[in-house]
């Protein structure tokens, strides 16, 4: 190139340096610098010991920290789904992998991967379900009729009602206390509303003798989920990151108080810890 084509000084290094900015992909999560973390804009060290890990992790997920009553919601949804026992497909796969000798990683890995539609994916599932009877509604039709249309649909196509039924609970005191606690911090809406619809419906079909389906854990997250206005895929979210304790607990009580390389039956499991008790005044 000649110099009187040559680009002034300057303005090569300018137009490499704008078309790399543009390439650059952008996050809106976690910033980090020099001796400085910020979490959605909120330095971290100034949350610790001030905002709550579910408080923290609401603020993750949806970019803004929550209400003292979201935060108190969200604490509970995440306690309701700690644990179900030794029989659920992830734990049986934590414990499998775990006896192993496999790394504790590797065996709350395995956990999380037995996760699917048919456990742990009925909260998003139970979302939608719901949203399609409120589309109802918004087409004019009360919630009764919206919830007795939609029961009819899911059993005229032969699926089960997502979010409702248990293999052991005729009710599942996981999903009263959901709903009742939102009540009392009145973040009960329509969802909540339609799925109210939705028992009275399966009770009445059920009939006097019969034994309607019970809401079950998951559709009461379901229905909580909707109302906080959060998206479909971060409610199976709050279910993995709940269970994820109880995976880590059992992995490691099958490698300290299991032998290596046993075949796990969870039918033969014995439960020997503390008796029921109540918790302490101060936390009621």
């Amino acid at each position: 190139m000649s110099d009187h084509t040559r680009a002034p000084e300057g303005v090569a290094e300018r137009r490499q340096h704008s078309r790399a900015a543009s390439q650059q992909w952008k996050t809106a999560v976690t910033r980090i610098e020099r001796n400085r973390i910020l979490i959605r804009g909120y330095p971290v060290d100034e949350m610790m010991g001030r905002v709550s890990f579910s408080e923290s992790i609401y603020l993750l997920l949806v970019g803004e920290l929550p209400t003292p009553a979201i935060g108190k919601m969200l604490s509970a949804i995440l306690v309701s789904s700690l644990d179900h026992g030794a029989t659920p497909p992830s734990t049986l796969a934590a414990r499998n992998v775990a006896t192993t000798g496999a790394p504790l990683r590797a065996a709350v890995a395995a956990g999380v991967l037995a996760f699917g539609s048919h456990h742990g994916g009925d909260v998003e599932a139970c979302m939608r379900f719901l949203d399609g009877g409120l589309g109802r509604v918004a087409q004019g039709q009360s919630l009764a009729d919206a919830a007795a249309a939609i029961v009819t649909q899911a059993e005229e196509g032969g699926g089960q009602l997502p979010g409702f039924g248990h293999r052991l609970h005729t009710q599942d005191p996981r999903a009263v206390r959901l709903l009742q606690l939102a009540m009392d911090l009145e973040l009960d809406g329509n969802h909540i509303a339609l799925m109210r619809q939705i028992e009275r419906v399966l009770r009445e079909r059920a009939g006097p003798d019969g034994a309607p389906l019970p809401l079950n854990v998951d559709g009461a997250i379901a229905a909580v989920c909707g109302d906080l206005g959060l998206d479909y895929e971060l409610g199976n979210a709050l279910f993995i990151i709940s269970r994820l304790p109880g995976l880590i607990a059992h992995a490691h009580e099958e490698r300290c108080r299991q032998a290596p390389m046993r075949q796990i039956d969870p039918k033969d499991h014995l439960y020997d810890g503390p008796s029921e008790r109540r918790l302490p005044e101060t936390r009621k």
